[in-house]
């Protein structure tokens, strides 16, 4: 199956929080996404893998993807190592995305960085002939390079050099991230609190979305950083 947006994220959970407006807004427009998760965020200090891979399917089914992943890198510990970028470079030859989204450059939490680092280098590897990798039958794949990589943002601000209208989609943004009930604020929970189990981070999420969308004249949006240059076909459809 060919996606045209291939979203990776460190832990379940990092897609939706930073481009699930994006996501579920390129689904009912038409475009194939899948997304893909390089942990099961086995050290966070709430919930279960076991719980947080339910959730994930949930926020799935709420976005609409075509499929959902997890890569089952060791949380905390992955590297940017050939063997993971290996890893990496089989889905996106054999998803051949036009568009990767990935986790944000420079983050609060270390995965997120290095999480970003490893994917950004594993879609250039990808395009190079000289690097064999193999599909699950065993079948050499082609090279394939995405056309673009976007970072989205997350804890950290970060100026966007990119954003997307989400206007009509935060709702839909909203409930997949609430579908990770164990991770988000409930005031009838007896789990530890973290820097994101409270009302005011779920409150950010949706702000940060609404700010954006009135820094560009519409509302809501979410914010990239990109790697190359974006070009558009035609100034007709600029905002």
């Amino acid at each position: 199956m060919k996606l045209d947006i291939l979203a990776f994220g460190a832990h379940p959970d990092d897609a939706e929080l930073g481009a699930g407006g994006s996501l579920s807004k390129s689904v009912a427009t038409g475009s194939k996404v899948g997304i893909i998760d390089l942990t099961r965020g086995e050290l966070g200090t709430r919930g279960t893998p076991e719980l947080r891979s339910q959730e994930a399917h949930r926020a799935a089914k709420i976005i609409g993807v075509s499929i959902r992943e997890n890569l089952g890198f060791a949380d905390g510990f992955f590297e940017n190592s050939k063997v993971n970028q290996l890893k990496v470079i089989e889905k996106i030859r054999h998803y051949q995305p036009d568009v990767v989204f990935c986790n944000a450059i420079e983050d609060r939490h270390i995965d997120h960085a290095r999480g970003s680092e490893l994917v950004s280098n594993a879609c250039f590897l990808s395009g190079l002939v000289k690097i064999d990798t193999y599909d699950e039958e065993g079948n050499p794949q082609s090279a394939w390079r995405p056309k673009q990589v976007l970072h989205y943002i997350q804890w950290q601000e970060i100026e966007p050099q990119l954003c997307l209208d989400i206007s009509g989609y935060l709702d839909i943004k909203m409930k997949a991230v609430e579908a990770y009930a164990s991770q988000f604020f409930d005031p009838s929970s007896v789990a530890p609190e973290t820097p994101i189990s409270n009302q005011n981070f779920i409150d950010s999420v949706a702000y940060r979305a609404k700010n954006l969308g009135r820094l560009i004249g519409v509302e809501a949006a979410e914010g990239f950083t990109v790697e190359k240059l974006v070009a558009v076909d035609s100034v007709a459809n600029l905002l």
